[in-house]
């Protein structure tokens, strides 16, 4: 699907024809009259009288070339629910055989900022379908006319073209078969990033080895794939200020390992990733809107395979921090990848905070679905912080608890610690407690569990089923609004 999108003063020459016009809850046709002539008015009033005024979205025809659609915006609307509105035209206009469309902007009269921005980001981000491997293509393209001098600036178009180039990149990550993205074409990609003013590091298994990252090396040693850890640096600031850091578990394709996981849905475990390509994401994001702040994003790249050299269930292993760590199932592999990540990050690029994103446990989507992601973290600032974007940009967060208590759950008795909690329940926060461990000098620290958020099978409000992006707009709203 192809959206093409013209910005001008102008467009006259330009007859379209359908009409895009936002009028309020009663369907008032006040600001609209000037756009039509008497006998067009005459005709919407009369149409109007035999339709459901309680439907959002109304469409009729005026004459066999000219259709209007009257789209209906109730009072104190927010950027959200105005980008919801975008999707849901989006979908309206699904079996319409002629998808151009004129708006005239100055005729909108609400008092939200950035209306027809928003509105035409939702139809974006609602537009996305992967079908890179399809040999028959959906070839709708879909041409949008922006008439008149109520539109973005053009700072705001670069932002929200920006998001929109991250969430998909994100959403294109994804949704790639794991044959096709393990960790060395991950990292090759990502080695590509470095066109958007992105400094990329890429550490290989020789540099990690040398480094001691040995949690990360056992979850991939049973692949014929190279595990990798990435670093990407945005230095938007002029000054040496600490960054903000993401942190992201890439386990491009999750068997389990040793401890296999039955074959029944194994084939989504291609999204194990999500954490990681929310990071990526973000970074392009940020890099492409050229943002006024400095931030770093990791990721641990791996592939958990049950080869012949494959980590086993009691293996003790030293991660990077120097703790120890026996493996009581090789299931419970995301965890050792963000172990060594978290720490190489904090120690090496001191950061304000770290937030890390993870497909992580089966447990959280029990507690929450799909409808939020689980927030962990040391900091209540933070956890607010995060709390409050995710409600503006409708990627929302729940806090769960940590506690010292649930440490003895993940005690060993023949290393520091245990990368399960053999007793059972309690699986989202033990997993969030382990990571806790490896964040060794108080820097403020969040852990989504995006597990129910990066996929979905039925798709949102603003994606169409599959990836979701989730995290990317959670993420660069908390930036917008905190730290920019």
């Amino acid at each position: 699907m192809s959206l093409i999108i013209n910005y001008k003063n102008n467009l006259s020459k330009i007859k379209p024809s359908n009409l895009l016009f936002f009028v309020d809850e009663k369907f008032s046709l006040s600001n609209l009259k000037k756009y039509f002539n008497k006998s067009e008015n005459m005709s919407i009033e009369d149409l109007l009288k035999s339709q459901n005024l309680s439907k959002k979205i109304i469409s009729f025809d005026l004459s066999s070339k000219k259709k209007i659609f009257l789209l209906s915006v109730k009072k104190n609307i927010n950027p959200f629910q105005i980008e919801n509105l975008g999707a849901e035209f989006l979908r309206y206009i699904t079996d319409l055989k002629k998808k151009e469309f004129q708006i005239y902007s100055d005729a909108i009269q609400f008092k939200a900022k950035n209306f027809v921005g928003h509105f035409l980001h939702g139809l974006k981000l609602k537009s996305y379908i992967f079908e890179k491997y399809k040999t028959k293509k959906n070839k709708v393209n879909i041409e949008i006319n922006i008439n008149g001098k109520n539109i973005p600036s053009l700072k705001d178009q670069i932002k929200f073209r920006a998001i929109e180039e991250g969430t998909f990149y994100t959403r294109d990550l994804v949704s790639e078969p794991g044959n096709i993205l393990h960790p060395d074409e991950y990292a090759r990609r990502l080695k590509s990033l470095t066109k958007t003013g992105l400094k990329i590091n890429v550490y290989d298994e020789k540099k990690l080895k040398k480094l001691g990252m040995n949690t990360l090396l056992g979850v991939g040693q049973g692949s014929i794939r190279g595990s990798y850890l990435v670093t990407m640096e945005w230095k938007g600031l002029k000054d040496n200020s600490k960054p903000l850091a993401f942190v992201g578990k890439g386990v491009c394709f999750d068997t389990g390992g040793i401890s296999l996981k039955p074959a029944k849905f194994m084939e989504d475990m291609t999204y194990d990733m999500a954490g990681s390509a929310v990071v990526v994401g973000l970074m392009k994001s940020l890099a492409l809107r050229k943002a006024k702040v400095n931030a770093v994003g990791v990721v641990g790249l791996v592939e958990n395979m049950p080869g012949g050299n494959a980590q086993r269930p009691g293996d003790i292993v030293k991660s990077y921090s120097g703790k120890t760590v026996e493996i009581l199932n090789t299931d419970a592999e995301g965890r050792l990848v963000l172990a060594d990540a978290l720490t190489y990050t904090e120690e090496k690029f001191k950061p304000k905070f770290i937030i890390d994103l993870a497909t992580l446990t089966g447990a959280i989507i029990v507690s929450l679905g799909s409808e939020y992601a689980g927030l962990f973290s040391n900091d209540d600032n933070l956890s607010k912080q995060l709390i409050e974007a995710g409600e503006k940009v409708e990627e929302k967060v729940w806090r769960m608890p940590l506690n010292d208590n649930f440490d003895k759950l993940i005690n060993s008795k023949n290393a520091d610690m245990q990368n399960i909690n053999y007793v059972g329940g309690a699986g989202s926060t033990t997993a969030a407690q382990f990571l806790q461990r490896f964040i060794l000098k108080k820097t403020p620290w969040a852990h989504l569990d995006i597990a129910g958020m990066a996929f979905s099978k039925y798709g949102g409000a603003l994606n169409s089923g599959g990836a979701t992006g989730y995290g990317v707009r959670l993420l660069n709203k908390l930036i917008e609004d905190k730290y920019e």
